[in-house]
């Protein structure tokens, strides 16, 4: 399949290139002692990527530590509400720790166990990344260090206890908007004084290279998986696939099992509380291109062209750009970005939940929410989504501020 010249048959080989570029985004954008460290890990990463020893070690950990392959399921009732498109979810929520997070972090504690390091960093925003780098930690014997906003872990409670109770050590962000970016800012802050012991492992396809290509690669067992799981289950491909995006860790991994199918995509960004800048995390949709944490992407900005404040009722969610691969995606049309709203969100949240038995993260319902806008627009076929995370850790938040509905 070719969008506007690329061909999807060697879209893997090629993008992104020796430095770290989609097209015109991504890159390195590093202080000198952190481009050290970021060509260190990039030379590790490519030393082991081609390992049988390490392909084989990541694999038996996915089989039987995470609980992988995940399922694909078929939403019979919530489709037959809908009309006549068939909707199925990849049940990510069933990976271990709740979230598809922990397929990136194996990965990257393996890398870091491979380059001697003695402790893992992070950000995280609604806690998924934070306890799957912990659980991986723990499983590797090293130190973590969490950075997360002060908002963030009072409505991710359930997980910031996971974290500690897995031994790793959450560090309270209270600056600016105490959210996912000011945890990000925090989280580079102290891989500035400790990359030599360290290793920062980012929570999404974004950051400097080589961590978007990274991310993507570990989180490809998604489509990988979700591809075959849905041509055996109907002999035939889906006619949408639909993720939700914030940094787009999930929404990648899923993408790149149906690139070169013909297949239609959905990136799903959180429009909160509507357009008005502050009120939406929607980069893509409404951004422009620039420069954040190490990379180059489209991005949310203020009058002064800095990082503009964002909001959306999903904490994994609230960050004011988005992976540099999407960014290359959304301007080559490949993948549709679109969005919907917090009331939207909420709405599918129970819908789900209640017609099908299955309680979705915040940050999964958006995809939900627009699978099903989509599938009543479409009349016939089929749609994948993408089903995140679990949505436990959001349980208590809700009830407090949308009630049971």
């Amino acid at each position: 399949m070719n969008f506007n010249n690329i061909d999807f048959d060697t879209y893997f080989k090629n993008y992104p290139d020796a430095n770290g570029y989609y097209g015109k985004y991504g890159g390195a954008y590093v202080s000198p002692e952190l481009k050290k460290a970021m060509e260190d890990i990039n030379e590790a990463y490519f030393t082991i990527c081609k390992s049988s020893k390490f392909i084989s070690e990541l694999r038996r950990i996915r089989k039987e530590f995470q609980g992988r392959p995940t399922p694909v399921s078929y939403l019979e009732r919530l489709s037959g509400s809908l009309g006549n498109v068939q909707l199925y979810v990849k049940r990510e929520d069933l990976n271990h720790t709740g979230a598809h997070k922990l397929n990136h972090c194996m990965g990257e504690a393996l890398l870091a166990k491979f380059m001697g390091k003695k402790k893992v960093i992070a950000e995280t925003g609604a806690g998924q990344h934070g306890v799957a780098l912990a659980t991986a930690a723990a499983y590797f014997g090293l130190e973590c260090d969490i950075y997360m906003g002060s908002v963030d872990i009072k409505k991710q409670a359930p997980n910031v206890a996971r974290m500690k109770i897995l031994g790793a050590n959450v560090v309270e962000v209270k600056h600016g908007l105490a959210t996912l970016k000011e945890a990000v800012d925090a989280a580079f802050e102290a891989y500035i004084n400790e990359y030599e012991d360290c290793i920062y492992c980012i929570g999404s396809v974004l950051g400097p290279h080589p961590f978007p290509m990274m991310v993507r690669d570990f989180q490809s067992v998604i489509g990988i998986e979700a591809r075959e799981q849905f041509l055996q289950m109907t002999g035939e491909l889906p006619d949408a696939v639909v993720a939700c995006v914030g940094g787009g860790s999930n929404a990648m991994g899923i993408f790149s099992g149906f690139l070169n199918d013909p297949v239609d995509i959905y990136g799903v960004e959180p429009l909160g509380r509507g357009e008005k800048l502050g009120d939406h995390a929607a980069s893509l949709k409404y951004g422009t291109e620039g420069i954040m944490h190490g990379f180059n992407s489209i991005m949310l900005k203020d009058e002064n062209g800095e990082p503009a404040p964002v909001y959306s009722v999903a904490s994994g969610l609230d960050y004011p750009s988005s992976g540099p691969e999407h960014a290359f995606l959304h301007d080559l049309g490949r993948v549709k970005y679109d969005v919907v709203n917090d009331e939207e969100t909420i709405d599918a949240f129970f819908k789900l939940s209640r017609m099908e038995g299955i309680i979705p993260a915040i940050e999964s319902s958006h995809a939900v929410a627009y699978a099903m806008k989509l599938a009543k627009q479409m009349g016939k076929g089929s749609i994948l989504i993408n089903l995140s995370g679990r949505g436990d850790k959001d349980m208590d938040y809700i009830i407090e501020n949308y009630g049971i509905r």
